[in-house]
């Protein structure tokens, strides 16, 4: 086999397997999107109100950043820019914490119909297991720097923001432990902090990993 050809099949590989965590949170997404469209309101007070708040959840915006940055990376696994590496770890970070929280906070507090279910696994088990499998086994890298790190964390604090303001408006909040109704602001932000410094860590952890893992740039040639 000619370095060439192997250099293609690693290409090829790469492409297939963003293309994977692609699927996985973007299906997700698509089957919780169907369900709110046609089961009207739910437990919302109206049905505009129910679709504020399915983009509202940290978990639907996480799948999709990954979803989205992941289908760029299946047409070009070396796609490469400042904006570009502020997303992809932004992606990484939050469907991480996503995984990690519902699985280690939130897990069997809702009861889901089969179809949620099926959504559920995709959006808080596979595509974040999948993501950060794929993430180093093919990259791509080098792409963190310590800039990189303190720009990603622009979005997830935004969130937090946004969330405070529009509970504090409305009442609801998409999280138990960020319910200002039932923690006060205190234990509200108490837990906010926690996520605040997860995120701090893996941002870090990241970086870490990203200057000490092969250089994927080197086995995959430009599109």
């Amino acid at each position: 086999m000619t370095h060439e050809t192997s250099t293609s099949d690693r290409a090829t590989l790469a492409r297939f397997l963003h293309l994977v965590v692609a699927v996985l949170a973007l299906g997700g997404f698509a089957i919780e999107l169907v369900t709110a469209i046609v089961s009207g309101p739910g437990i919302a007070p109206t049905h505009a109100e129910r679709m504020v708040r399915l983009f509202s959840y940290f978990t639907i915006e996480s799948n999709l950043l990954i979803g989205g940055v992941s289908l760029a990376l299946a047409m070009d696994p070396r796609r490469d820019g400042s904006v570009f590496r502020v997303l992809r770890l932004d992606a990484l970070l939050c469907i991480t914490v996503t995984g990690i929280v519902y699985n280690t906070m939130l897990r069997g507090l809702a009861t889901l119909t089969p179809s949620g279910e099926v959504a559920n696994t995709m959006l808080h088990v596979l595509a974040p297991l999948f993501a950060v499998v794929v993430w180093v086994w093919v990259g791509p890298r080098p792409r963190v720097t310590a800039r990189t790190v303190w720009w990603s964390l622009v979005y997830p604090i935004a969130w937090l923001v946004y969330t405070f303001v529009r509970g504090a408006a409305t009442g609801w909040y998409p999280y138990p432990f960020l319910d200002v109704t039932v923690h006060g602001y205190r234990g509200a932000l108490t837990g906010a902090a926690l996520v605040a410094v997860v995120f701090l860590v893996l941002a870090w952890g990241w970086r870490w990993a990203d200057r000490r893992l092969p250089d994927t740039d080197r086995s995959v040639p430009p599109v």
